[in-house]
């Protein structure tokens, strides 16, 4: 029987937890699906990443009524994965933030990625009829934006590239906690597929500089105390760098894509095969880590239709 191509298979629902990982700042998760990060200022509250639809926005905002009747004044979106945007219009936010890098790969190829993440992953798109569209911010940045609410202040940081071009984090100082999107999983496979890997370890030494005391990472359980926060911070390395180095020296000799592939499992299954979304996202981080290590820095678009022909590829 033909392997189901990506996480098409998956279709339990996953445990939702609503941890406070500092004073009025809480990680929304459930078990390895996109985490959604919530920030409570004086007079109304910020969010980061959306979730992929309104229905599945609307969980967030029900968790987020247990604790405070606040309004949500911004949604932060860290990068522009369909998984993490398109439900961005259930919160009524006034602004919706990106970096203008994150804008410009919505401009090139947000259609494209829909497609293609809706394809892969169904389960994560419920109620996917509801999606207005694309999403598109009203404030943009480059390296760095602040915004208080009330007194509270959040500062918006591009640190570097790693999960894509436009990652942002968001940080929080009077409780020296950090959102950082997908730059940080945490018992997660990492999705590498528009990544860059070159860049990622020292986009996560810039996290590590601020010896937060906590982070709501992209994926995975809230990380709560420096103990914790490293070794996430380790973890994530780990993967990325296992991932892309058996693979970079299959490509740079020669190999085929399924011979890096073998050379990736080899090295990371033992440590991670365990993980949340490991064996989809494995075959999208041996293709790009095969791209940039032949010296492709910008990835490639993915489509509903190259997602089929790569999967094939790697499955005959």
């Amino acid at each position: 029987m033909a392997k189901a191509f990506a996480s098409q298979g998956d279709l339990t629902e996953k445990k939702i937890s609503f941890t406070e990982v500092g004073k009025d700042l809480w990680a929304f998760t459930a078990e390895g699906d996109p985490n959604t990060g919530v920030i409570i200022g004086d007079d109304s509250v910020m969010i980061v990443d959306a979730q992929a639809t309104p229905r599945l926005a609307a969980k967030v905002v029900e968790k987020i009524r247990t604790v405070t009747d606040k309004p949500v004044s911004h949604v932060v979106l860290s990068h522009y994965h369909a998984v993490r945007v398109l439900g961005a219009s259930a919160y009524g936010a006034k602004d919706i933030i990106m970096s203008q890098k994150a804008r410009a790969m919505v401009v090139e190829r947000g259609q494209e990625d829909w497609d293609s993440e809706f394809q892969r992953f169904p389960r994560l798109f419920e109620g996917h009829e509801s999606i207005p569209g694309l999403c598109w911010p009203s404030v943009t940045f480059n390296d760095r934006m602040t915004i208080y609410l009330g007194k509270r202040r959040v500062d918006l940081m591009f640190l570097g590239r790693a999960h894509t071009a436009g990652d942002i984090v968001a940080h929080v100082p009077d409780a020296n906690v950090m959102f950082t999107g997908d730059i940080v999983e945490y018992h997660s496979a990492c999705y590498c597929g528009d990544g860059h890997f070159a860049d990622w370890p020292a986009t996560l030494d810039a996290i590590r500089a601020f010896d937060v005391d906590a982070i709501a990472p992209g994926r995975g359980d809230a990380l709560v105390g420096r103990d914790m926060v490293n070794a996430a911070l380790d973890n994530t390395a780990d993967f990325v760098t296992s991932t892309y180095r058996p693979v970079a020296r299959v490509a740079q000799g020669g190999g085929s894509l399924k011979e890096a592939m073998a050379a990736c499992r080899a090295a990371c299954d033992p440590k991670f095969g365990d993980y949340a979304i490991y064996e989809h996202c494995l075959p999208f981080n041996v293709s790009r880590a095969y791209d940039e290590a032949l010296g492709l820095d910008t990835p490639r678009i993915w489509t509903d239709k190259r997602d089929l022909e790569m999967w094939a590829q790697l499955q005959s």
